[in-house]
């Protein structure tokens, strides 16, 4: 208890210094590194790091070990259309706190909308169980707290904290809960029963965290930098209102608007290494590559000869290769989610991703097991279909499970595993091991599944009667220099392996996604705003996608070409900062400078840092070691592989595709349009992807 009140103590003092409203505008003097610092642009300085880290680990404990079990509890009790009901009508009797909210803005036109919707719910929608205002009305919520109000006033944010139960707040956000707590309603009624209803609600609301809360912990190898991260972008979209609906209307019609000015323009889908007529760029950044050489100085238009496609995707309205890149993450994927009346949490959920179970197996003593996924049809001697997702995924990788679900429902077994450049594939492997060569990390992923291939078959007595492996962007790239390892000693008993969208040179597509990062580098007010519009935009169009509402249809993506590789630097970025936080053996629960090493590390930088020293080679000699040239052999002389590519992929050019295509011959399936792994959800892709992996039935009518 002593403890409890020296941190309220704390707090009040804090409070106390922080929470005035200054005439002027401080500004922190911000960290100059070579990437954007995302957590301090948001958060700001991170003063309390030593006590916020350790707390955060406490309150991890603490939601393993009590939080949690009384959530899945609770979830168990209550079907999802309860819980939502529930949270519905919570929301409904927080509308004093977001009038006080609108008005501290003076934005009326707000506070006359939340009237409207908080009459309309608690008459029409039963106490707000049900929202016929934004159903009937087209009255959607708003999401306002008071401290947003503070924000308006000038209020001091003042330090980021991690308090007892609370991942993330600061001072100004703490003070903002205290003024709503005499707008609570049910404040002011106390009774037995009606402390036993607001327990209820509060299990009820805090149980939503719980999916958040596990992808953070599971996803991220510093978890404490990633929430304090998302904290920070929440809070700066609400105290800037870019989370109404607005936003992204204006966003979708600027993007329609622009598609149909250019819709009588011939369709030209621009790759960053060429110039507007298609020419290839030549500098000093692509010498090296197996393709330069062969390049005709004096005649550098590809426009004459171009590569034909072998599918035409109909009514895709390409946007640009980066945004286009993104759609299958996006879109909805027709039968990927199985629909359950209960929610993530209870133990009743039989979805298809709970249906998916997690092992492992033991890579190197002494260091952490290696964690996978699994699920194997009725008849374990089913054909197996093993999953290497794309750079830096690990083993709930999006596409892992679209993949997963496509090959189940045709009747095989699934194994899903993380990518080599995942931080947990690190711990698993010996000390000082640092991914990056290919045939050194192969040798390791073949290992992990040989054993992962064991283990199951001796725990279900099992033999896998047919295998193939398939992988996405890097992990496709790892699927062929599996191919072609196994093709000299074929220990694994692979019959078929599927690559989609492989990079053909790794420095290359490295040299593009470094490209793309320099290019937003610009003043970081005008990257926090992207991002948190970006941001704003994407968590709009999930929660449509999630609430099923009618006629969702999205044709394209509301971001521009900046935007979407503002989003796609700002992911490939933190796949980089969890690799390097691992390699360098930080701790989570201590004060780290680790993040100006990161936020000052390219792609290429982490070449020259950890891959050069250790091989001892020229870059031409890596080029070569990270290159499909050192595995033409392979892709000429077999023909159990299958290679998916489209002719807009920004992380290859078309000197490779040709490359590719002479290598490869009829195994290469070019699509028009679609560029990196964004014609997935298509028809088309799943119809050709079927042509080769036939329900299991087909196969063993063949056998």
């Amino acid at each position: 208890m002593k403890f409890y009140k020296k941190i309220a103590l704390a707090l009040f003092t804090i409070i106390l210094l922080n929470s005035v409203v200054y005439a002027k505008k401080t500004v922190e003097q911000i960290p100059s590194t070579k990437y954007p610092d995302y957590a301090f642009a948001f958060v700001g300085k991170d003063k309390f790091e030593g006590f916020n880290r350790k707390m955060f680990v406490f309150n991890q404990k603490m939601n393993k070990y009590a939080l949690r079990p009384i959530h899945i509890v609770w979830a168990s009790i209550m079907p999802k259309y309860g819980m939502d009901r529930i949270q519905s009508a919570y929301t409904n009797i927080e509308y004093p706190k977001r009038l006080v909210s609108t008005l501290l803005q003076r934005d009326f036109k707000a506070s006359g909308h939340e009237t409207l919707r908080f009459i309309t719910n608690t008459t029409l929608g039963l106490g707000g169980m049900f929202d016929p205002a934004d159903k009937w009305f087209k009255l959607e919520p708003l999401k306002e707290d008071v401290a947003q109000g503070l924000a308006k006033c000038k209020v001091k944010q003042g330090p980021y904290l991690v308090l007892p139960f609370i991942n993330s707040t600061s001072v100004r956000s703490v003070l903002g809960s205290l003024i709503e707590c005499p707008l609570d309603p049910s404040m002011y009624i106390g009774s037995p029963i009606t402390a036993a209803i607001k327990a209820g609600l509060l299990i009820n609301r805090t149980a939503y965290a719980q999916p958040v809360i596990k992808m953070v912990e599971s996803n991220f190898a510093d978890p404490y930098d990633i929430a304090k991260k998302i904290w920070g972008l929440e809070r700066f979209i609400k105290e800037n209102n870019y989370d109404r609906e607005e936003i992204l209307e204006l966003a979708l019609k600027e993007c329609r608007q622009l598609l149909k000015e250019n819709e009588n323009a011939q369709s030209v889908n621009v790759q960053d290494d060429k110039s507007e007529s298609g020419n290839l760029i030549v500098d000093d950044a692509i010498k090296g590559y197996a393709w330069y050489d062969r390049i005709d100085k004096n005649n550098l238009n590809l426009s004459d000869n171009r590569l034909i496609p072998d599918i035409i995707l109909e009514n895709f309205n390409p946007q640009c290769p980066v945004t286009d890149a993104m759609r299958t993450a996006l879109f909805e994927t027709e039968g990927l989610v199985d629909k359950s009346i209960w929610s993530e949490l209870s133990i009743w959920n039989r979805s298809f991703a709970k249906k998916i179970k997690t092992s492992s197996v033991n890579v190197t003593p002494k260091r952490d097991d290696y964690k996978f996924k699994y699920i194997l049809q009725k008849d374990k001697n089913a054909p197996l279909v093993i999953i290497y997702p794309s750079i830096g995924e690990g083993i709930t990788s999006h596409h892992s499970v679209v993949f997963a679900k496509m090959f189940y429902d045709l009747g095989y077994s699934v194994i899903i595993q993380g990518s080599h450049f995942h931080w947990e594939f690190i711990k698993s492997l010996p000390e000082g091991y640092r991914p990056g060569i290919p045939n050194q990390d192969v040798a390791y992923l073949r290992e992990i599944s040989a054993k992962i291939i064991e283990k199951l078959e001796d725990k279900y007595e099992c033999n896998f009667t047919d295998r193939t492996v398939i992988g996405t962007s890097f992990g496709a790239f790892a699927t062929l220099f599996l191919a072609d390892m196994e093709s000299k000693e074929n220990t694994l008993g692979i019959t078929r392996y599927i690559s989609i969208n492989p990079p053909v040179e790794l420095l290359y597509a490295v040299n593009v996604i470094d490209k793309n990062n320099e290019n937003n580098i610009q003043n970081i007010a005008d990257i926090k705003k992207q991002v948190a519009l970006s941001a704003s935009k994407i968590i709009q169009l999930s929660q449509q996608k999630n609430e099923n509402k009618e006629n969702f249809k999205l044709d394209m993506l509301p971001f521009s070409k900046d935007e979407a590789k503002l989003i796609t630097c700002f992911v490939l970025r933190q796949k980089l900062s969890d690799l390097i936080f691992t390699l360098e053996n930080t701790k989570t629960s201590k004060r780290t400078n680790i993040y100006n090493l990161i936020n000052n590390m390219s792609y290429q930088d982490y070449i020259d840092k950890y891959i050069m020293p250790t091989n001892c080679c020229t870059k031409e000699e890596l080029n070569k070691k990270t290159s499909l040239h050192s595995i033409s052999n392979y892709l000429r002389t077999n023909d159990n592989y299958k290679i998916y590519h489209t002719l807009d992929d920004y992380l290859v050019n078309e000197m490779q595709l040709r490359d590719l295509r002479e290598f490869s011959g009829k195994n290469l399936i070019l699509f028009d349009k679609g560029s990196h792994l964004g014609y997935l959800y298509r028809k088309e892709f799943k119809d050709e992807l079927l042509k080769d992996i036939q329900p299991v039935k087909k196969l063993l009518a063949k056998e």
